[in-house]
């Protein structure tokens, strides 16, 4: 192991933490309709649970709708079952070929639900990049224990990790900056 490696090896699990953020606050309800929202709904069918996007094509015809095609027309009411009980808000609507989901207009209050979801999800993300960096950290002082860098190389390698932080944790908060001008435009 050296440091390069682990600044390396820190920069990926950094980044794959920027792309599950990116993933939640896919799936967090705007005014508009997007496919991420359902996609990795929970459905019980035949006798196991699957996530939406693996039953079922799903599509945003419109800024404001979400046809949700089946490929197996069995799977209808049990797909219907999954997003009523979700937390979305949304009441499906069958006709026996798809599912249209219409997207209401979010009120005040549920923007304000909404938001402090997306500062959740942001929070989370920083945690995991502070803990990458914890980790890396440990790292670095084992690699001085076993007399493989000196101190200044660790000094070194703790200023690229804090620089390498630093701009993640900047990074997750423009994010989820975005996302809540999102929410919140009307």
């Amino acid at each position: 192991m050296t440091v390069a490696s682990v600044i390396k090896d820190s920069e990926s699990r950094m980044s794959k933490s920027m792309d599950a953020l990116h993933h939640h606050l896919g799936s967090i309800r705007t005014g508009r309709a997007n496919p991420a929202m359902v996609e990795d709904l929970q459905v019980e069918v035949y006798g196991s649970i699957m996530p939406l996007n693996q039953l079922a094509s799903i599509s945003a015809p419109e800024a404001r709708m979400l046809v949700i095609q089946p490929w197996d027309k069995g799977s209808m009411k049990a797909i219907e079952k999954a997003i009523q009980s979700s937390d979305l808000g949304l009441n499906p609507n069958n006709d026996g070929v798809v599912i249209r989901l219409n997207i209401p207009m979010l009120n005040e209050e549920r923007r304000k639900q909404m938001v402090k979801q997306v500062h959740g999800h942001v929070e989370e993300a920083k945690i995991s990049v502070r803990n990458i960096r914890r980790d890396a950290m440990q790292s670095f002082k084992s690699l001085v224990a076993d007399k493989q860098i000196s101190e200044d190389d660790e000094k070194r390698a703790h200023d690229q990790l804090e620089t390498l932080t630093k701009k993640y944790v900047e990074m997750s908060e423009s994010i989820g900056k975005d996302k809540e001008a999102e929410v919140l435009e009307v």
